[in-house]
């Protein structure tokens, strides 16, 4: 089944985002098979091959930026799609509550540092959106403050990709069903209890403001340059797919190829 992923989920800039329009079990057609599996399996074996490349050439750096209410998947995302990327040249950054060091600065401060270099692809767990999202869902810094940052953010990103950072913004579109759905299942598993917090479900009585503060984000930090992806992740497979298949596709699109030899290898002599 060929589908353009990227094409399909990419949302259009300048098109107003509401999330009730995405149906969160969506799978473009797809069912859960082992074509679906062997699909998954080529796009991963894609990815490696084009991080070998990227390596190599140190011109260009991915930054891939998973967003996603609470057990939407952004922890499984990286642990299933990147899982055949050579860690040599992949970082992953997981964004908590900022430190005593980090507040004293701006917000973009600590997303600079962690920017990945030419060579690497860069993961963000939450990122510089959580500025955006929970800053102003709980009211921690005033409307006049955030409400300037959707810009700072576009300026931000226009800088990196005049850089040769490319950017990938996915944001991992879960029902609150499915939410409730994933928070039982860890309470009722051994092996995931030590995930559940009672802020997560203290966060979920939050839903429609986070709601509201993902569309506007979705809306008015998506440009051509630094596209967001509204990926339907009910489905865990399906979310795997459609991320491993853009992430191939936005590597290929870079037609790198190895830089050429340091020295001529034809002049060197076995000792």
């Amino acid at each position: 089944m060929a589908t353009n992923f990227t094409k399909e989920l990419m949302v259009r800039p300048g098109k107003k985002v509401k999330l009730r329009k995405y149906d969160p079990d969506d799978t473009l057609g797809w069912e859960k098979s082992h074509k679906t599996n062997d699909s998954i399996e080529r796009s991963l074996r894609r990815v490696d091959k084009a991080q070998y490349l990227l390596y190599a050439n140190r011109k260009t750096a991915l930054l891939v930026v998973l967003q996603a209410l609470d057990a939407g998947g952004k922890d499984g995302t990286i642990r299933h799609v990147m899982s055949g990327v050579n860690p040599q040249g992949c970082i992953v950054i997981s964004f908590k509550t900022p430190s005593a060091e980090e507040v004293a600065h701006d917000f973009l401060w600590r997303i600079h540092k962690a920017v990945p270099e030419h060579g690497y692809i860069g993961i963000f767990n939450r990122s510089h959106y959580e500025d955006v999202l929970i800053v102003r869902v709980h009211n921690l810094v005033p409307k006049e403050v955030w409400s300037k940052r959707y810009e700072e953010i576009n300026e931000f990103e226009e800088m990196l990709t005049r850089n040769n950072v490319t950017i990938l913004k996915f944001f991992l579109h879960i029902s609150k069903d499915e939410q409730k759905k994933r928070f039982m299942e860890r309470i009722d598993d051994p092996d995931k209890r030590w995930k559940v917090s009672l802020a997560d479900f203290q966060e979920r009585k939050y839903w429609d403001d986070y709601t509201d503060a993902y569309e506007d984000a979705l809306t008015k930090c998506n440009t051509e340059d630094a596209p967001w992806f509204i990926i339907p992740s009910n489905k865990k497979w399906f979310r795997n797919l459609a991320v491993s298949h853009v992430i191939a596709e936005t590597l290929e699109k870079m037609h790198m190829k190895f830089p050429a030899p340091t020295v001529d290898v034809k002049r060197l002599k076995w000792t």
